[in-house]
C-alpha cells in the first residue's frame, strides 16, 4: 500500500581502543555482530564507519567525526546508529549524552546491541537539561529559522519533516536549493478519501476505526488505528490542499495559507460537514484530548493502593472536577478504597510541594553547574578538533604553494599540475568550512559559559515556571522530571529525577522520591475544582 514499512537505514559504527581499557571484540567481530543483529531485527546497512587503534578522544576518530557530519545533513543516509556496546560510541558519560541528544534532535538514534539505553534518573535529566539549555540559548537561531519556514510555506512548499498520511515528501529544484513539496501516496489517498467518506456518512470515530483495524489498513505509525488519530487526520485541512503554518507561532505572527497549495484529496465542502459533525459530538468521545487537558497531572497519579491510575472527572452538574481512581470508575463503589480528590486543591498542592522542595534555588544551581561541566568538556573536544583542522589546512595550503613553487621554477607547466591542484582546492575548501563551523560551535558555547547574568536569569525562569506558564507548558514541563505521583489516604510519594546538592532541604543527593505525609489529603475528595 506504500513504502512505510520499508527497512530502516543504518548506520554500523565499530572501533578498538588502543589503551585496551575494556576488551574488545575485533573490528570485524563487532561488524559481524551488527550485520546480523541487523538482518534479523528489519535494517538495511546504509554506511559503515570503522576507527581502528584509536584512542576515545574524538579528535583522533576521523570516521567519527564523518559519521556525525553526514547525519548533519539535511537527508542523512541512516536513521539508526547501531553500536557494539555504548563505550564503542564514546566513553565519557557527558559526550555520550551531549551527542545521543544532538542526534536524536536530527531524529536519528543510537542503539547498542548488546546493553540497555542509559535511562537512568540522571542521565534523563542530563538529556533534559542539555537540551532545555540548548533551546534557551538558540532561541535566536530558531527565529531565523521560523522566518525562513514561514516564507518556505507562504510559497507552497512542504516545511515539516514528515508528509501527512496520503502523501509523499518530494525534493524539488528551488533556485540553489532543493525544497519539499507534497505529492499524492495514491493508496494511501483512497484509504484517507474512504475515512472522509465513512465519517460524512454518519458512521462514528470508533466505527471507521473497527472497520480500519478488521481489514487489517496500518496507521501512518504502522500499528492500528486509534481514535484520536483517526480525528487528528479528519480535522486536517491539508486534505483540501491547503497548506496552514504556524498555527502555534512563538513569534505571535497569523498562520500562512495557502490554497491549492498540493492537490486535494477531498473537496472542502466534505471537509467542513464532517468537522461539523464531529464537533457536534460529545468532545468526550469525539476528542479525548480536550477533557484531559483540562487536569494538570493527568497521567502520573497512581493509586497505591490498587495500582490503577487517577483520572480525571468532572462532577454531574460540571461544577466540580476530581481525580479517580480508575477501579472506581470502571468497577464501582466498593472496588477501591481511594479517595476522590478535589482537582484544584490537589494540583495545587502538588505543584506547591514541587516548587518548595524540589526546584529550590540551590537545586537549580546543581543543574546549571552540571550543564556547564558537560559544556567545558564539549569546548575541549570542540577545541582540539579545531586544533587538528587548521593544522591539516596548513599542510594542505603548503602542499599548494610547492606546486606553484614548482611551476615558476621548473619547466611544469600549469596543466601538469591542474588535477593536483584542484583535488587540494577542493580539500582545503572543506577544511576551511569544517573549521569555521566549529569556531562558531565554540563562540557560542563561550557565550553561554561566561554570561553568568543570563544562566542566573535561566535558573531563576525555571522556578517561575509553573507560576507563569499555560496548562500544556506546565504539564510537559512536570512531566520532564516527575515519574509519577502515588496517592494514598493522608499520604502522596512523588517520584522524579532531579539531583539533589548537599544543601538540599530534602535530605540525601539524587533522591528520587519525595513522601509528603499531608493531613489535608484525607479531605481532598471535599469540594470541587
Amino acid at each position: 500500500m506504500s513504502n512505510r514499512h520499508d527497512p530502516i537505514p543504518v548506520a554500523l559504527y565499530a572501533r578498538v581502543s588502543s589503551d585496551r581499557q575494556d576488551v574488545d571484540l575485533s573490528v570485524a567481530a563487532q561488524l559481524r555482530a551488527l550485520h546480523d543483529y541487523a538482518g534479523k531485527n528489519g535494517y538495511v546497512v546504509a554506511r559503515e564507519y570503522v576507527d581502528e587503534a584509536e584512542s576515545g578522544r574524538i579528535a583522533n576518530r576521523p570516521q567519527f567525526r564523518r559519521m556525525l557530519d553526514e547525519a548533519g545533513k539535511p537527508e542523512a543516509p541512516f536513521q539508526e546508529i547501531l553500536v557494539w556496546k555504548f563505550s564503542r560510541f564514546t566513553r565519557k558519560r557527558e559526550h555520550a549524552v551531549a551527542f545521543k541528544s544532538m542526534l536524536r534532535r536530527r531524529g536519528i538514534r543510537v542503539v547498542s546491541i548488546t546493553e540497555h539505553a542509559d535511562d537512568t534518573p540522571t542521565g534523563k535529566l542530563m538529556e533534559a537539561i542539555i537540551e532545555s539549555v540548548d533551546e534557551f540559548y538558540s532561541e535566536n537561531l530558531a527565529e531565523e529559522v521560523r522566518r525562513g519556514m514561514r516564507e518556505a510555506a507562504s510559497r507552497g512548499f512542504w516545511v515539516s519533516s514528515r508528509s501527512p498520511y496520503g502523501y509523499n515528501r518530494v525534493m524539488i529544484q528551488d533556485g540553489a536549493k532543493k525544497r519539499p513539496i507534497l505529492e499524492v501516496n495514491h493508496a494511501e489517498a483512497a484509504v484517507v478519501r474512504r475515512m472522509f467518506q465513512m465519517a460524512d456518512s454518519g458512521k462514528t470515530l470508533l466505527d471507521i476505526t473497527k472497520t480500519l483495524n478488521n481489514e487489517g489498513i496500518s496507521s501512518p505509525t504502522g500499528k492500528s488505528w486509534r481514535k484520536t488519530t483517526l480525528y487528528k487526520l479528519l480535522t486536517n485541512e491539508v486534505y483540501t490542499g491547503t497548506a496552514v503554518w504556524g498555527v502555534q507561532s512563538k513569534d505571535k505572527a497569523p498562520p500562512v495559507r495557502v490554497e491549492d497549495a498540493f492537490p486535494a484529496l477531498v473537496s472542502r465542502e466534505t471537509f467542513n460537514r464532517v468537522v461539523a459533525l464531529l464537533e457536534s459530538r460529545s468532545p468526550v468521545h469525539s476528542h479525548p484530548r480536550r477533557s484531559a487537558s483540562s487536569y494538570l497531572l493527568s497521567g502520573i497519579v497512581r493509586c497505591r493502593t490498587c495500582g490503577k491510575a487517577l483520572s480525571g472527572q468532572e462532577s454531574k452538574s460540571g461544577q466540580f472536577a476530581y481525580y479517580v481512581c480508575q477501579s472506581l470508575t470502571k468497577q464501582g463503589s466498593g472496588a477501591c478504597d481511594a479517595p476522590r480528590l478535589n482537582a484544584r486543591k490537589f494540583e495545587g498542592m502538588i505543584v506547591d510541594q514541587i516548587r518548595d522542595n524540589i526546584l529550590t534555588e540551590s537545586n537549580i544551581r546543581d543543574l546549571v553547574r552540571l550543564v556547564d561541566e558537560e559544556m567545558d568538556g564539549m569546548a575541549r573536544e570542540q577545541r582540539e578538533r579545531l586544533e587538528t583542522l587548521e593544522a591539516e589546512l596548513a599542510e594542505v595550503r603548503r602542499k599548494m604553494d610547492r606546486l606553484w613553487h614548482a611551476v615558476e621554477n621548473t619547466d611544469l607547466e600549469i596543466n601538469d599540475i591542474l588535477p593536483r591542484l584542484r583535488k587540494h582546492k577542493e580539500q582545503e575548501e572543506k577544511l576551511e568550512i569544517a573549521a569555521e563551523e566549529t569556531r562558531a560551535l565554540l563562540y557560542e558555547r563561550r557565550k553561554v559559559l561566561d554570561d553568568v547574568d543570563t544562566i542566573a536569569a535561566y535558573a531563576q525562569d525555571i522556578r517561575g515556571f509553573l507560576l507563569k506558564s499555560d496548562l500544556t507548558e506546565s504539564r510537559a514541563f512536570i512531566r520532564s522530571f516527575v515519574k509519577e505521583i502515588d496517592v494514598a489516604p493522608g499520604r502522596a510519594v512523588i517520584r522524579y529525577s532531579i539531583p539533589m546538592p548537599d544543601d538540599s532541604r530534602i535530605p540525601g543527593r539524587d533522591m528520587e522520591e519525595l513522601a509528603l505525609r499531608v493531613p489535608v489529603l484525607s479531605n481532598l475528595h471535599y469540594g470541587g475544582r
